[in-house]
């Protein structure tokens, strides 16, 4: 496994939960590094740069050498006015990994870089995963088609393809991954870690509502609406959300004023809060489950999944 020293030895599983918007809070990133696998969270969760050093502190005072380390996601664009002053308490806190969004920055992989911390990037494109490595980031977030959030469009074999032949650092993969079997698939494609978001969402430490949740389990890979009306870049969200937001999952895709959504009401209706992102993973979620069994679970199905492999071969 290609990971960088600082990771090497701390991981239960090569898993990812992944930074989800208004979904990750420290209880899921706690409970997550406590479970062995990496925790992670937007530093936008946080509605101030002070609150986000507190949640920093929160977690790290939790958490001891024998958990995995937890994992911080900035944005990087000019529209992220908080990102100096957010990146200024990452470094002051000496956040293990962080994860960048949206652009990636010299200066910025540089000044994680300075205190020894490791930054993964994520792509949608090999383009955009040419880029990040001439900013020195130390991996790569290939979020391939059906992914939760911002997906990409393509097929993760292809995209896997395209960025190994160039890329020789770290690697994850995103993209319906919702078993221990599917976290052993993305190894044998070539991935170092698996990203898993969506699967994160059904847990009772994440920060989703009980009627998001719910929505999680109950939907199907067809439930998903791949669109760009909601956020401007497009991204995956629940049917059934759309709906009750009073959305046409079937119109052309445009610009939506949310201000005029019929449910919720209109002073009240918001992207992510009441639009909820899902992936397609939704296909493989029949259950809510805390964090701990949840990872539990997902290694026994990642070393049965290796048995029938051996077996076979």
């Amino acid at each position: 496994m290609a990971l960088p020293i600082p990771l090497v030895g701390r991981l239960r599983l090569p898993v990812v939960a992944a930074p989800m918007f208004l979904v990750s809070g420290p209880e899921l990133v706690i409970a997550a590094c406590r479970a062995g696998v990496i925790g992670a969270f937007p530093a936008l969760n946080r509605r101030s740069t002070e609150g986000l050093g507190e949640w920093l502190e929160t977690i790290a005072g939790a958490l001891t050498p024998a958990d995995a380390p937890y994992a911080v996601n900035l944005i990087v664009h000019r529209t992220n006015a908080r990102l100096a002053a957010d990146l200024e308490v990452v470094v002051a806190h000496r956040v293990p990994v962080v994860i960048t969004s949206l652009g990636a920055a010299a200066e910025v992989v540089d000044a994680i870089h300075s205190y020894g911390g490791v930054v993964f990037h994520d792509v949608t494109t090999a383009a955009h995963a040419r880029k990040a490595a001439g900013a020195g980031v130390d991996g790569l977030i290939l979020v391939a088609a059906g992914a939760g959030g911002h997906a990409g469009a393509l097929s993760p074999f292809a995209l896997m393809a395209e960025v190994r032949r160039t890329f020789a650092g770290t690697i994850l993969l995103a993209g319906a991954i919702t078993s221990g079997s599917d976290v052993l698939a993305a190894r044998a494609m070539g991935a170092d870690l698996a990203y898993l978001g969506t699967r994160f969402v059904a847990t009772t430490e994440s920060l989703a509502s009980d009627d998001y949740r719910d929505q999680v389990v109950a939907a199907g890979a067809a439930d998903i609406v791949h669109t760009a009306s909601v956020s401007t870049i497009p991204a995956n969200f629940l049917r059934r959300s759309l709906e009750l937001a009073g959305l046409d999952p079937a119109a052309v895709p445009g610009p939506v004023d949310l201000g005029h959504l019929t449910r919720p009401s209109r002073a009240d209706a918001k992207a992510w809060r009441d639009i909820w992102s899902a992936g397609h993973g939704v296909a493989g979620i029949d259950d809510v489950l805390p964090v701990a069994e949840l990872v539990d679970r997902l290694a026994q199905e990642y070393d049965d999944a290796r048995r029938r492999l051996f077996a076979e071969g």
